[in-house]
């Protein structure tokens, strides 16, 4: 610790990502990535840009990309802000919206990213409680919050709330930005998009990291009137004006274009996921009902610190968070259908020694 370290830096409690182990190779399935390649436009795309071109700046308005995500979510340009990854945006939506000694409110159990982000901007916080199924019982935030942050589906447990169920959260907070951290939504729940165009309170914040299979160039947009998106303008631009590079911007866009291939790679993800929570149910496995790239699941005979350590032994590698309410269930990204088999077999074995 330095004497020069500021008070914040001094208190706050960093976030934790998932664990990148260099000592032997894994079957990585505790960070959410996805377990296949970009679309091979993409991948072209990257060969493209990459040239003399790269002395130049990029276009700080990253207009191809917004021109892009307006036509595929049908918002108009202007509604469509793009950032370094939906954290990065996430991070700018405290400043954008929230003065110094406003509230707002998130589950207890959520994106752990939320409460740094609180500390880090002093805005205080409250939580509330997940229902005893894990699912949000959305009538509990506070009255006296002055913004709502809501993970949908919810991380880790990757359950969903319906759209009518967010348009009832928007009409009952109609003056309270309600953000909607939607990261995996692809994976089989519903969007609240289309329901920027009547609600003024809505901001739908999304990655590239998930369903695109881009976590490595750090891509994210969010969407809303242009008020919201304006707002955020101005918070990057008085941090960074550049915070997409010609080669993210040129990849996103060809990612975005290539609908064909997004619809095969999520629909695989999805199939392999159902798939593999009838297995891990058939051994005895507590599988919360997921509509993202992972499932959460406990085992009454194994605990989930036993059970990560007997993975890890073993070269897989989950997601165990040692906080009360979930100390026993573990995240599982979705891998491949060949990760998954060697998943389930080393389980199965666990489960039979006990």
């Amino acid at each position: 610790m330095s004497r020069f370290w500021s008070d914040t830096v001094r208190n706050i409690l960093p976030y934790v990502p998932g664990e990148q182990p260099q000592d032997k190779k894994y079957i990585k399935l505790n960070t959410n990535e996805n377990p296949y390649p970009p679309s091979p436009k993409v991948i072209e795309a990257i060969r493209k840009e990459i040239g003399s071109d790269l002395r130049l700046y990029p276009d700080p308005e990253a207009s191809l990309l917004k021109e892009a995500l307006a036509g595929f979510y049908r918002v108009k340009p202007g509604e469509v802000f793009v950032g370094n990854g939906s954290d990065e945006i996430l991070a700018f939506c405290f400043p954008a919206f929230f003065n110094p000694g406003d509230v707002i409110t998130f589950p207890d159990i959520t994106y752990s990213f939320y409460p740094v982000y609180a500390e880090l901007f002093g805005i205080r916080y409250e939580t509330t409680a997940l229902n005893s199924d894990f699912t949000v019982d959305l009538g509990s935030f506070p009255e006296h919050a002055d913004g709502i942050l809501l993970a949908n589906p919810n991380a880790p447990t990757g359950i969903a709330v319906g759209l009518n169920e967010i348009e009832v959260l928007l009409q009952r907070n109609s003056n309270k930005l309600v953000i909607v951290d939607e990261a995996y939504v692809d994976f089989g729940a519903e969007s609240a998009v289309p329901l920027v165009k009547d609600y003024d309170n809505l901001l739908i914040v999304q990655t590239f990291s998930k369903s695109r299979a881009l976590a490595g160039l750090r891509i994210g947009f969010a969407i809303g009137n242009r008020d919201l998106i304006e707002a955020l303008d101005r918070v990057k631009n008085s941090f960074n004006s550049y915070t997409l590079d010609r080669v993210a911007i040129r990849a996103a866009t060809e990612a975005v274009n290539d609908k064909e291939y997004f619809a095969e790679i999520t629909g695989r993800i999805i199939k392999t996921r159902e798939e593999t929570a009838k297995r891990l149910v058939s051994l005895g496995f507590n599988v919360l009902p997921s509509r993202t790239n992972f499932l959460f699941v406990s085992h009454d005979r194994l605990s989930g610190m036993e059970l990560y350590s007997m993975l890890k032994n073993d070269g897989i590698l989950v997601r165990h968070f040692n906080r009360k309410g979930i100390e026993n269930y573990l995240r599982i990204t979705i891998g491949t259908e060949e990760e998954m088999e060697a998943l389930v077999e080393r389980l199965s074995c666990y489960v039979k020694s006990v």
